[in-house]
């Protein structure tokens, strides 16, 4: 369990119309065209907040208590926090949603696969629940701005089990802070491009319960 003590908050600045139908691959240099478009001129992610968003919530690093494992990740669900250890002991904070009452899975998962400015399919959850939303989307929407996905994911898996949670962009970083989610983790969309390479195949994603997870001090 994630408690206060994990994490000791020393904030300082750090360094710096959607298609319907089956997945269609997109360029890399449409994939940067696209980064550009999302990312705001001049983007900071400690700063740049053209979202209104809480300023907790801006890209923060802080201090790592010793034993949490470099390169993991760990989402504090009360706090709304998405925290990446770095080598040094430290760690880089961003704000995040969380998925919408108890469509929430807390648990320890590991990233087998990410991508960038992914193919979004609706689970068949999804679809029974309201299919109004989401079966016209039943064979997947590709990639850009307006996909659920963003601009990059991360596929969170059980073993070799696609649990098909997802810590994701979001073109809706209105949510960043709430509980928005079918079920996955969602980050501003430049937060997650400034995230995505350092994040590593393999890397241990840890999804703390939001009933009981002590939030880091601000």
């Amino acid at each position: 369990m994630l408690t206060r003590r994990h994490f000791i908050a020393t904030s300082a600045a750090l360094f710096s119309a959607p298609l319907a139908g089956p997945a269609l691959a997109a360029s890399e240099s449409q994939w940067a065209a696209w980064d550009a478009q999302v990312t705001p001129p001049f983007f900071d992610p400690a700063t740049s907040n053209p979202w209104g968003m809480h300023p907790r919530f801006l890209a923060t690093r802080v201090e790592a208590n010793p034993g949490l494992e470099p390169g993991s990740i760990h989402v504090d669900a009360v706090a709304r926090y998405l925290y990446h250890i770095q080598p040094d002991g430290s760690a880089l904070r961003f704000g995040v949603a969380i998925a919408r009452g108890n469509l929430y899975e807390a648990g320890t998962y590991t990233i087998k696969r990410k991508a960038k400015w992914p193919t979004w399919t609706p689970t068949a959850e999804m679809i029974e629940r309201d299919p109004g939303t989401y079966k016209q989307f039943a064979d997947g929407m590709p990639g850009g701005p307006n996909n659920p996905l963003g601009s990059r994911a991360f596929y969170l898996f059980e073993g070799n089990r696609d649990t098909l949670l997802r810590i994701h962009g979001t073109p809706e970083p209105q949510s960043i802070g709430g509980r928005a989610s079918s079920g996955c983790v969602r980050m501003a969309m430049p937060h997650i491009i400034s995230l995505y390479d350092d994040v590593a195949i393999g890397s241990t994603a840890v999804l703390y319960p939001p009933e009981t997870l002590l939030a880091a001090a601000s």
